[in-house]
């Protein structure tokens, strides 16, 4: 449907959100580069929302790169392979991102690169969707974006969700983060393919690749490929608002369909699949030629790096390697953070490793670094830009004086995280802190429950 440019704008967006500097520009003209082959690299076995996977390898095997080391332990789970050739070294824990201790595999490089390769697909469009799911579930892909939810999962919709849509989510919203752009700049085929292959799984007519309007040459480019080529004349390209956080699934699906998701309910009750746009490379890798997740786009940046780059890294090198090798100023570094800065996490050792889901490594030098926090003054603001359409600021005072149940109750659990309301608060209080803490001490509080009811 043709539509003026003023009504395009109004259209393909959401309610609530903000507006932070970009912050793009220092990678987003940089095209991908290969990180060297590292000496040694340790694997978590969770790398994803689920369960963690079974480490299935042993100290002094020998492994090939692509090789599984660590099997899914359940539906919601997902197998972690081996980034490098060489030896296994330690099964044991090791830090990680999240803060938390994590069980994992240190590989040390034979620097010989043997590689390990699932038979490809090369006739998929032939194929029943089961096949296609079940190699991309046993290729460990899950979503890249950051929260690293199972890909099988999502391609596999109970019989009752009737889903006739399907969003390829190219918005990369987050400031400073270049990875996915340069994905549809340098494997642009790649996206494309990919897409048709989750096509083929739904069973879908409809296939929107949302791009925010930011990124005009990426646009321009998958408009053209997608409009010289019949087997694309299915797909559109949909240039969004420029507004955070438009990534998000709720806000997209909003954006894109002008669907609403009701409280509680998920993107396939709206009959929409979601992918992120470099799992949708990932799954090319897959099924065209057999790769299991093993690497992946890191945008490493911010004021404290001396060498801003868009690194293809392997999965389980060290954020401190990386940083190295980006020429960082460590003595003027005051915080590093895995993903972007709103929806990032600050890292408590630059010694954890790269995973699936890691997009970015930013680092915030004195200048750049957050002030310290005042009172509330109860103005307001969290609430109007929250695009959850929640009250931040209550539910952080709910968590502050651990009052979880009446958090609950005020759907603190609607929270995506998205960092909108620390962020616009003139007060610059962490709300999300606050209230990751609260929906983390929820989960806990409800797996013990489980557990107890379990026991009797």
């Amino acid at each position: 449907m043709e539509v003026s440019g003023k009504t395009l704008f109004r259209r393909y967006t959401f309610p609530g959100g903000i507006h932070p500097p970009h912050n793009k520009e220092t990678t987003q003209d940089l095209p991908i580069e290969r990180y060297p082959l590292p000496q040694k690299v340790i694997i978590p076995t969770l790398m994803h929302i689920g369960a963690a996977a079974n480490v299935i390898v042993k100290k002094g095997d020998k492994v090939a790169k692509g090789q599984c080391l660590a099997e899914a332990s359940g539906h919601v789970s997902s197998p972690v392979f081996s980034s490098v050739s060489g030896t296994v070294n330690t099964v044991g824990i090791f830090p990680h991102a999240s803060g938390q201790a994590v069980a994992g595999i240190e590989i040390l490089s034979d620097t010989l690169n043997d590689e390990f390769r699932f038979e490809p697909i090369k006739n998929w469009k032939e194929q029943a969707p089961q096949t296609l799911v079940a190699r991309i579930k046993d290729c460990g892909i899950v979503g890249m974006g950051g929260a690293g939810f199972p890909a099988h999962v999502k391609l596999s919709p109970p019989p009752d969700k009737n889903i006739d849509t399907l969003i390829i989510n190219a918005a990369e919203c987050e400031p400073y983060l270049t990875n996915d752009y340069r994905l549809m700049l340098d494997r642009h085929e790649k996206v494309l393919v990919g897409a048709k292959i989750f096509q083929k799984i739904l069973g879908v007519q409809k296939v929107f690749i949302a791009v925010e309007k930011n990124k005009p040459d990426a646009i321009a480019l998958l408009k053209q490929l997608t409009a010289n080529n019949s087997e694309y004349s299915d797909m559109k390209i949909l240039p969004l608002r420029t507004k955070y956080p438009q990534g998000g699934e709720k806000q997209l699906v909003y954006a894109v369909l002008r669907r609403e998701i009701p409280r509680g309910k998920l993107t396939m009750d709206a009959g929409c699949v979601v992918q992120n746009v470099a799992s949708t490379v990932a799954a090319y890798n897959a099924i065209e030629l057999g790769i299991p997740l093993t690497e992946r786009i890191v945008t490493v940046t911010g004021d404290g790096v001396g060498k801003p780059r868009n690194l293809w890294v392997p999965v389980g090198v060290s954020v401190r390697e990386i940083l190295e090798y980006c020429q960082t100023d460590f003595s003027k570094a005051k915080k590093v953070i895995m993903g972007g800065p709103m929806m990032g996490i600050s890292l408590p050792s630059l010694d954890v490793p790269v995973m699936k889901q890691t997009s970015g490594l930013l680092v915030l030098n004195e200048t750049t670094a957050a002030i310290g926090e005042n009172n509330c003054i109860n103005c307001g603001a969290c609430v109007s830009k929250c695009p959850a359409r929640i009250i931040p600021s209550m539910l952080a005072k709910y968590s502050e004086r651990n009052k979880f149940d009446q958090a609950k109750h005020n759907n603190i659990m609607e929270c995506m995280e998205c960092g909108t309301c620390s962020y616009i608060c003139p007060s610059k209080i962490n709300i999300l802190h606050r209230i990751r803490f609260a929906k983390n001490t929820i989960v806990r509080q409800n797996a013990e429950k489980t557990s107890t009811k379990q026991e009797k």
